[in-house]
């Protein structure tokens, strides 16, 4: 049994610790049975198998490794929120939300390469396809798949820096906590903003499969390693300091944050780290 399953059986058994045992059995069965009826029976095992340790040594979840990627991915958010605010014909509304992420992504990337966390960018220049920016359902779009990736990269980010426990693992899982809800909120906003239903998720997506239809992602699972996150986002055309697979250009992190909102322009007022 998954460590993940173990731990629902023993909650449902603690929750219902005043009744006799058989009844006790009885009720965990019945979850285990409910678990299996919605098929996450065999998600949480899959998930647990798939899953690297952060001690192995051939592992690409270390906590180094992954505030590197996530500097990146800042990275590249920074500069597409900050290139569709200037490009892409958008409503006031989702014009000013965009502005938002803008800054609020590159305070991820400043708090990430901070001394606190100590991150270094894998690059500062993306090739991001011109499709992108072509329209702004394209664009949305984009943001929607995006903001989902850095969700399952920061949750998966959660685990890690907890399994690596003490007080910097502790602190880093937070940090984790707190940028993943930023980045599920740029979803939301996006899916809305696309007249589609923006509070959709009753628990942020990790290893499922992707339900929402008409996405490049439609149908397919999250992902286990940090170098994934990469990986994904090069099959939809981006590059890393590298030409990606799709016409488009490069853009220089340092060039276009210059003219990236600033947190009194664009109302965002929460500014620290808890």
């Amino acid at each position: 049994m998954s460590e993940f399953l173990h731990s629902v059986f023993e909650s449902v058994d603690e929750q219902h610790r005043d009744k006799p045992a058989a009844t006790r059995r009885q009720i965990v069965g019945g979850a285990a049975a409910a678990l299996g009826s919605m098929g996450m029976l065999g998600w949480a095992q899959n998930a647990h198998a798939q899953l690297p340790t952060s001690e192995r040594n051939d592992s690409p979840n270390k906590v180094q490794t992954i505030v590197n990627v996530a500097a990146t991915a800042e990275v590249l958010a920074t500069i597409v929120n900050t290139v569709g605010a200037e490009r892409v014909p958008l409503d006031p509304v989702t014009l000013a939300n965009i502005r938002a992420a803008a800054t609020e992504e590159k305070i991820h990337f400043d708090v990430l390469t901070s001394d606190a966390v100590g991150a270094k960018p894998v690059t500062k220049r993306i090739w991001v396809p011109n499709e992108v920016f072509a329209s702004a359902e394209n664009f949305l779009t984009t943001l929607v798949v995006g903001d989902q990736i850095f969700v399952n990269a920061y949750l998966l980010a959660g685990t890690v820096f907890a399994r690596a426990g003490g007080l910097r693992g502790s602190r880093f899982s937070r940090f984790a906590a707190e940028f993943m809800g930023v980045e599920a909120v740029h979803r939301a906003l996006a899916l809305q903003s696309l007249g589609r239903l923006g509070n959709d998720r009753v628990f942020m997506k990790f290893g499922q499969r992707e339900p929402v239809p008409g996405l490049p992602t439609t149908g397919q699972g999250g992902f286990y390693k940090i170098t994934d996150a990469v990986t994904i986002l090069e099959s939809v055309g981006f590059g890393f300091g590298k030409q990606g697979s799709k016409a488009g250009a490069f853009y220089d992190y340092d060039t276009v944050a210059a003219r990236t909102p600033t947190a009194a322009q664009t109302g965002v007022n929460t500014l620290t780290l808890s």
